[in-house]
């Protein structure tokens, strides 16, 4: 049984090495974009070069996910945590010194990897170790803190940009892990998949995102075999499928068809591998859950339009407006604080109404938001132009963020809320993946749109235009579909969420029913 008291000396360390570990791939989310024009400039690069060096981490990450807490709660929690941080410094040394455009890419799928492996286990490490009376107030000071650590990266990114230069970036991860990984391995207890009693494979399932644990463990039973089929084949078809959306513009039509007609093949493989595993990755059935499929499709809608925005928004303000890349990084700082402050008071009003409303009106403010976007031109000015579509944008945030992952473990019996956390997580980041790709395509930019202030101008307002036009049917389909949930249902324990796109793990159960903490 975890008995760390957070009072104590040992569970200070422990709250100071999660927050560190999760803070290198929050910090890595949201200063990046940030970046992409100066890379660009350096590197000689095209466009399909910033959507490789955001895309190939979010591949990684997106389709390793579900796997890498697994590997915690099979191998030790804190030992692939460390290794999780190891290899996200190393891959972040890599990217700093990275020759080209093909080492940085490459160096950003190895990140990737490493955030499979220490994200989902940050927050493992926090509910295997601490006393059950202090594990809500613990897991809320993680969030919390995360999420200052989001509010942090895009002016502190901005800041390295414009100073020692867009290397610093990534090597800013180096000195983190360097006081991380000795810490967690003095002050961490080790937790691994000794023999488990009914229903706790599935508790750690959710807290580290691992689906594959969390399907059919019953009592004395050791957890689940690794999906390895499974993951291999839902990275590939997310690779290829994104593979084809960036090279459309100028590869050849043979390639990039074939890549997409492989991207398909390797989807519907990915099918039915999961619906003929018995312990598989994404099982299947989860999702015969009118509710749960309902509100993943909001959250794909969600997510594209997010994930979209932020890539170009940060590229608008600078190649258009003629912003510094400090400029841009902070101008869009207002959502975090507005969620850090208010998203805990948007779960709770959503208790008492219920998601219905907060999901339909959420998406519909955020539309807005996006549309104010297209006064945002050259020589817009940040009081009249910027600020307001920035603050209806993240009061849409608010509005819907905290409530989505509520209705995501409502919707299924709590033995699988965990399942479901997890398979909700890699939807959002996914989403926001093929967005990246697929948008500059949609929009008509071209390769170098980015090198010209009025090709970039009309494409971004296009490109505005169909995220509103997506979050707009993400609230219709919740308006349509989504319910009040049963009274007795699971609650997240993650109350304040800082990062939008770094939407926070859930999964720890306690006699059935979530404790909620101050988080």
């Amino acid at each position: 049984m975890p008995d760390v008291r957070l009072a104590s000396p040992r569970g200070r360390w422990i709250l100071l090495t999660t927050v560190l570990g999760s803070s290198m791939a929050m910090l890595d989310s949201t200063v990046v974009n940030v970046a992409l024009p100066r890379i660009g400039r350096d590197l000689d690069a095209d466009l399909a070069v910033l959507q490789w060096t955001v895309n190939a981490y979010l591949l990684t990450l997106a389709g390793l996910i579900l796997l890498g807490g697994s590997l915690g709660d099979h191998y030790g929690r804190r030992k692939v945590f460390v290794i999780g941080v190891v290899w996200f410094a190393a891959a972040s040394l890599l990217c700093g010194l990275a020759p080209n455009a093909g080492v940085l890419i490459a160096a950003r799928a190895l990140q990737g990897v490493g955030g499979a492996l220490l994200t989902p286990g940050s927050l493992a490490l926090i509910q295997a170790s601490f006393h059950h009376d202090d594990r809500g107030r613990a897991v809320g000071l993680w969030s919390g803190f995360g999420g200052i650590g989001a509010a942090v990266g895009p002016f502190l990114g901005g800041w390295l940009v414009d100073g020692p230069g867009w290397r610093w970036v990534f090597l800013l991860n180096v000195p983190l892990a360097v006081v991380c990984v000795p810490v967690a391995l003095r002050h961490v207890p080790e937790s691994d998949g000794r023999p488990v009693r009914a229903g706790a494979a599935a508790d750690a399932a959710g807290t580290s995102a691992g689906v594959a644990a969390g399907a059919g463990v019953g009592k004395g039973r050791r957890h689940a075999p690794f999906d390895v089929l499974g993951a291999f084949l839902g990275a590939l078809a997310l690779a290829l499928v994104t593979y084809a959306l960036i090279e459309a513009p100028g590869g050849s039509a043979g390639v990039v068809s074939g890549a997409a007609v492989a991207g398909l093949a390797a989807g519907a493989a990915f099918v039915v591998v999961e619906r003929r595993s018995p312990d598989p990755m994404l099982p299947l059935d989860i999702f015969a859950s009118r509710q749960f499929t309902a509100v993943n499709l909001v959250t794909l809608c969600v997510y594209a339009a997010f994930g979209g925005f932020f890539f170009l928004s940060a590229v608008q303000l600078q190649v258009v407006v003629g912003w510094s890349a400090l400029g841009a990084g902070t101008a869009l700082l207002p959502t975090t604080v507005l969620m850090l402050l208010l998203s805990a008071r948007s779960g709770e009003l959503a208790e008492h109404i219920g998601p219905r409303i907060p999901l339909t009106v959420g998406p519909l403010l955020c539309a807005a938001g996006m549309l104010l976007m297209l006064r945002v031109g050259p020589g817009a000015s940040y009081a009249a132009d910027v600020l307001p579509a920035v603050l209806v944008l993240g009061c849409g945030m608010v509005t819907l963020v905290a409530p989505l992952t509520a209705t995501v473990l409502a919707s299924v019996d709590v033995a699988r809320a965990g399942v479901a956390s997890g398979v909700n997580n890699a939807a959002a980041r996914a989403a926001g993946l093929v967005a990246v790709a697929a948008l500059p395509l949609l929009t008509g930019m071209s390769a170098e749109a980015y090198r010209s202030a009025g090709a970039f101008d009309e494409a971004f307002g296009r490109a505005m235009v169909l995220c509103a036009a997506v979050l707009v049917v993400g609230a219709v389909l919740a308006f349509a579909t989504v319910r009040r949930p049963a009274p007795d249902c699971r609650r997240p324990e993650c109350r304040t969420h800082g990062s939008v796109l770094a939407p926070p793990l859930e999964g720890e159960r306690a006699k059935g029913r979530l404790t909620l903490g101050d988080g």
